[in-house]
């Protein structure tokens, strides 16, 4: 039976939230199995590449339950979290600034931050492109932005052991802990990221240069760096 085509747009938007708030008490729990803790490990290098002074003022956008949040402040930032789920804010633990808030729509002023992350989310946005756009409003000239997104590993043999565990394993460790249908939503919904090169091309557009990718830990995540144009 073939599958349901994907929402899009405003339904989208409201599908995402709603599955978000569903699987917030679990979140943490079910990235930390799903990635064996490696994630931890890349988000810290993630935050490291930003290459900002310390107690600079930087905006984790899809911020989850904080993990880049928290991250963001071991390494001495002032960082404040936004999501689109309000259920994923309540259930963030150590975050202090936090505010509930569409990625397109961002409630703070033109360059107000000196940096931006986002982790795993690119896919989830309605309207990447003007998501973007959105994003270097608020980010400063000179201002730096670190993504992590998924990936798939181009090894014959990384890719095979790949998708087994992303498409087939991680469906039902979801199901077992946490939500069926969000984490068969997971795989699926990595139809929605656009390619390298069109994600590099829509940061440019957005006002991002000098624009680098990297397959992290022979492609199991991707991560994406960029300045703000001056």
């Amino acid at each position: 039976m073939p599958r349901p085509p994907l929402p899009q747009g405003e339904e989208k938007t409201r599908q995402v939230r709603a599955m978000f708030d569903a699987i917030a008490p679990r979140y943490e729990l079910v990235n930390r199995l799903m990635t064996f803790g490696l994630d931890a490990r890349w988000r810290r290098r993630a935050v490291r590449d930003l290459r900002l002074a310390p107690a600079s003022r930087i905006l984790d956008v899809a911020a989850g339950t904080g993990d880049f949040t928290r991250e963001l402040t071991a390494q001495g930032h002032h960082a404040v979290a936004t999501d689109l789920s309000f259920g994923m804010l309540s259930a963030a633990h150590g975050v202090r600034a936090r505010v509930q808030a569409d990625a397109v729509r961002l409630p703070f002023a033109d360059g107000a931050f000196d940096g931006l992350t986002c982790g795993y989310a690119l896919r989830n946005f309605s309207d990447l492109a003007a998501t973007f756009v959105e994003m270097g409003r608020v980010v400063r000239p000179g201002g730096r932005l670190s993504f992590l997104e998924v990936a798939e590993p181009r090894s014959g043999l990384w890719r095979a052991g790949f998708r087994l565990w992303f498409r087939h394993a991680v469906p039902l460790l979801g199901s077992l802990v946490s939500s069926r249908r969000a984490y068969h939503y997971l795989p699926q919904s990595t139809a929605y990221l656009p390619s390298t090169d069109d994600i590099v091309t829509l940061l440019n557009r957005a006002g991002f240069v000098a624009v680098n990718h990297r397959f992290v830990m022979g492609g199991l995540s991707q991560q994406f760096l960029a300045t703000r144009a001056r």
